[in-house]
């Protein structure tokens, strides 16, 4: 999983980075129109950034920049981050209007805590076009990842949407194999590798 590295402070309304596309869903059926998204990070943050030119439906509880459970049940942008020394992982999720919410889990689908705790200095944007497509970010402090999860060139990461809602399509940066779509396999999660 490639994350851009800026040598300078990185702000929404000035993001330069190098967007990676997904072009096909969880059963290989070509999507509408791709989804892209974006990891970077500055000296401070992990920046993950996911557009989509397409209308989304999103969860009607989620209010822009506000933490909210259960936001996979409509459109949404995902990524996880696995600690391998540890096997816990950090699973994170972006609505379109810049909704999140987050949960740390020590086995797949085993939550480390069974009430919401919002992570500590998350801050999160969203641009919603007249056309219904969307852009959303979310800034995620390092300091936090490195002391949570060791956060470094020996993580391993996936990126996931959930698109198309009702009728859900589901996408994932990784290949995650056959069977019904399941985002929770950290053994197939990626190595992260830092570019310039």
């Amino acid at each position: 999983m490639n994350i851009e590295i800026s040598d300078k402070k990185m702000g929404w309304g000035e993001l330069d980075v190098a967007l990676f596309g997904l072009a096909n869903d969880w059963y290989g059926e070509v999507l509408e129109k791709p989804l892209t998204f974006s990891l970077a990070m500055d000296h401070d943050y992990l920046w993950f950034t996911a557009c989509h030119e397409s209308p989304s439906n999103i969860h009607p509880e989620a209010r822009p920049g506000a933490f909210k459970s259960e936001l996979w049940m409509c459109d949404v942008a995902e990524f996880f981050i696995l600690d391998p020394s540890s096997g816990r992982y950090l699973e994170f999720n972006l609505a379109p209007n810049g909704a999140w919410w987050s949960a740390f889990f020590t086995a797949p689908r085993e939550r480390e805590n069974k009430e919401d705790i919002p992570l500590e200095g998350v801050a999160t944007y969203a641009d919603l076009s007249p056309s219904g497509g969307w852009m959303a970010a979310a800034a995620i402090p390092l300091n936090l990842l490195r002391s949570e999860l060791n956060f470094g060139e020996n993580s391993k990461m996936n990126v996931t949407f959930i698109v198309g809602s009702p009728e859900q399509k589901f996408v994932s940066a990784t290949d995650l194999g056959d069977g019904g779509p399941d985002y929770h396999q950290p053994d197939k999660f990626k190595k992260v590798t830092f570019f310039h």
